[in-house]
């Protein structure tokens, strides 16, 4: 959520970002209610000081009257309030300089690649086809025990999925490892290792709601649980972003990191018949996160140090992948600065989002309260960064994709075997 005084103070650019995310705000609705917020405020203020007047006076009656006044408009400022944040949580956050205008993802920039596509001396064939190749992937017997969108995942692939999980928590927990990746952000940017946690798979709604990952227009795609009053997550950093809510962190212990891995639930609401038939679109998946708490100078370097270790990651399955700035009008509400990582699908043939990184800033913190108390004693509000280090259904779908033989086959990356086991999937017979 952004700060009441800087809405006030910087109109233009609140109005732009709204308009630019096509967020479903009022804001003059929102101006209006803040004067009267404020009006009446001001009104409560100044009576209850007469009301202690009045009462050092001993003046019963007057002390009657303010009373009643009082409760009057103290009814009519929580109704006020109401109204007031109802508009507040829906405006979004404000966009940094850097990021591309459009008004849909066709404004998205390509800022870099690696990797070069791979040819095949045969038709490559997809996920789904490989999955019933290599009897790996059940997409058939899960429709009909849960319903459309979900899949059995099986033998070899549950083996691949534990061993990505297995590499990716290694990988983020060796310091040598992410000092070199950060001293290509900034020669001396912190190398601090990324906490492994297991977070909960559910939240309740006001956290969900400070996470603003719940306003009214969000709600669609969220599974809710109302006997129990909670929300399961869309992914780990719904409930990994909390985990420091209502804080107030010393300077010397940022930045904090961590990645966390857990299974994420979403209707797909709005994906209109889109990847029905495989896993990259599903109700039900698998996804390791990142979310990282850090100074409001450093946030755009952690940032850039986070998306350099998602590259590392998939350069060391070599999977090729291109690097895109998602424009004004494709990012989140939340979002001050966002980047993608696509990943060539052989069998569709084109590049895939497998990846994203989100810059925060305060938004989320401000509603979290989660602060830093600086070495001079000021605290203000952390910013915070979250991103995937792997969607595994996703990641699943380019192994098998990248990495498959003419005879039906698929190759593990190098860097899995020793998770895994083994170094090939070979078709059943």
């Amino acid at each position: 959520m952004l700060d009441i005084n800087f809405i006030r103070e910087n109109q233009n650019k609140v109005r732009k970002a709204i308009e630019q995310k096509k967020a479903k705000v009022d804001f003059e609705k929102l101006l209006t209610l803040d004067n009267q917020r404020r009006e009446l405020i001001k009104t409560i203020e100044d009576l209850r000081q007469q009301r202690n007047v009045a009462a050092s006076n001993k003046d019963i009656e007057k002390g009657k009257g303010i009373k009643g006044k009082l409760e009057g408009l103290e009814v009519q400022l929580k109704e006020v309030e109401t109204k007031f944040d109802e508009q507040m949580i829906l405006v979004p956050n404000v966009i940094m300089e850097d990021v591309p205008e459009g008004v849909d993802e066709s404004g998205n920039q390509v800022i870099r690649k690696w990797g070069e596509p791979k040819s095949f001396t045969f038709t490559p064939k997809d996920h789904i086809e490989l999955g019933k190749i290599l009897d790996v992937i059940d997409i058939d017997t899960a429709s009909k025990v849960a319903g459309t969108r979900f899949a059995y995942l099986k033998n070899e692939v549950v083996l691949l999925q534990f061993a990505i999980i297995q590499y990716t928590f290694q990988i983020l927990a060796k310091e040598p490892i992410l000092k070199d990746i950060a001293e290509k952000i900034e020669p001396g940017y912190n190398p601090k290792p990324f906490v492994p946690v297991l977070p909960p798979d559910m939240v309740r709604p006001d956290v969900y709601t400070k996470m603003a990952r719940l306003d009214p227009f969000q709600a669609e795609e969220r599974y809710y649980l109302a006997s129990d009053d909670l929300y399961l997550i869309g992914s780990a950093e719904h409930t990994l972003g909390p985990i420091h809510m209502d804080q107030i962190i010393e300077e010397k212990n940022l930045p904090l990191r961590y990645v966390g891995y857990s299974t994420s639930f979403r209707r797909e609401a709005g994906s209109y018949g889109r990847d029905t038939k495989g896993i990259i679109r599903v109700h039900q998946f698998d996804k390791i996160e990142i979310e990282s708490f850090t100074l409001p100078e450093h946030s755009v370097k952690e940032q850039n140090f986070i998306v350099a270790i998602q590259e590392y990651l998939l350069q060391s399955l070599n999977l090729p992948y291109q690097v895109v700035m998602i424009c004004t009008g494709d990012m989140g509400g939340p979002d001050a600065r966002q980047l993608d990582i696509e990943t060539w699908m052989p069998g569709q043939g084109k590049y895939r989002e497998t990846h994203t990184s989100d810059l925060i800033t305060d938004y989320q913190a401000r509603r979290l309260k989660t602060r830093v108390k600086r070495k001079d004693g000021k605290i203000e509000l952390v910013h915070m960064n979250d991103a995937t280090a792997f969607a595994l259904g996703r990641i699943i779908v380019a192994i098998l994709e990248n990495f498959q033989q003419a005879d039906g086959s698929v190759i593990i990356p190098e860097v899995l075997r020793p998770f895994t086991g083994f170094s090939e999937i070979k078709p059943k017979d």
